[in-house]
């Protein structure tokens, strides 16, 4: 019976690999409580939003709910309750350090600075900066707004972006801070400023939530490079191999088309740098 039950341990551990080792950090906590908590935007379509019943939903939450299910089954939990807590582009940093969350599902852009304070996951999407105009606004370029007032939300890679791009531009321009999408779509609408830049699948987003009562444009072409992927605490090896090894099994496997399609069917087929993301990212075991 003793040798017997330790060759089951021993299979167990094989097929396993997080049990076979002394697990730390967040994966303990989480092996230990019983609860993966999850950080999400409330305002960021189609990535990271709210629906009319108050639930998460978006392409980033469906990613990290694949995630939270690939961590249960690693820890061979019979059960793991999913915590969501609401977070902000300017909290959203404070609310990981502080343990209120443990991975951020929402549109984070991977960059050497922030690497600095937090980690990443393998990449979830590459997007770029660019602005939206109202339809019938005769501005089309980054040039076009010379003089004019662009909307922006603060401590965001966005406001590095198009200070840097218009420097390099000779633009001048008035950057207008908001506090969220809504505001910065709203300011366009209403017409308190001429432009509202973000990440371009976002503004899509935004455009596609407003309706058919008021049409935007977007700019001629994006501002910047933006890759995002999910944020977690720094130094926490053990979780940020969970998080990605569902993440390139899902890339491998063709699990993540469904989840595409879902958020991003009406945009068309994948784009030719999506699909190299995908493929890139989906790592070998």
């Amino acid at each position: 019976m003793r040798i017997l039950f330790a060759l089951a341990t021993a299979a167990l551990a094989l097929a396993n690999p997080v049990l076979a080792q002394d697990i730390a950090g967040t994966l303990k906590t989480i092996r230990d409580t019983g609860v993966i908590k999850l950080g999400h935007l409330t305002q960021s379509v189609p990535f990271s939003f709210v629906e009319v019943d108050g639930k998460p939903a978006g392409y980033s939450p469906d990613l990290c709910m694949r995630v939270a299910t690939g961590i249960q089954e690693q820890l061979g939990l019979p059960k793991l309750d999913v915590q969501w807590v609401p977070v902000t582009l300017e909290t959203r940093f404070d609310a990981l350090k502080s343990g209120k969350i443990d991975l951020e599902c929402g549109i984070s852009s991977n960059t050497l600075s922030r690497q600095k304070q937090v980690d990443f996951s393998v990449m979830t999407w590459v997007d770029g900066a660019n602005f939206m105009v109202r339809e019938e606004s005769p501005f089309k370029t980054l040039s076009d707004l010379s003089g004019k007032k662009i909307a922006v939300i603060p401590n965001t890679t966005t406001v590095g972006a198009i200070k840097d791009v218009l420097e390099k531009s000779y633009v001048k321009a008035e950057l207008v801070m908001v506090g969220s999408h809504v505001e910065g779509v709203e300011a366009v609408r209403k017409g308190t400023v001429d432009a509202y830049v973000t990440d371009q699948t976002v503004l899509i987003g935004l455009a596609l939530a407003a309706g058919p009562t008021v049409k935007f444009r977007l700019g001629d072409r994006p501002l910047s490079y933006e890759p995002y992927g999910l944020m977690m605490r720094k130094n926490d090896q053990d979780f940020r191999q969970a998080v990605n090894t569902v993440l390139a099994r899902m890339y491998r496997s063709g699990q993540i088309v469904p989840i595409y399609d879902r958020w991003f069917g009406k945009l068309g087929k994948p784009s030719q740098l999506i699909v190299a993301m995908f493929l890139l990212n989906g790592l070998p075991e």
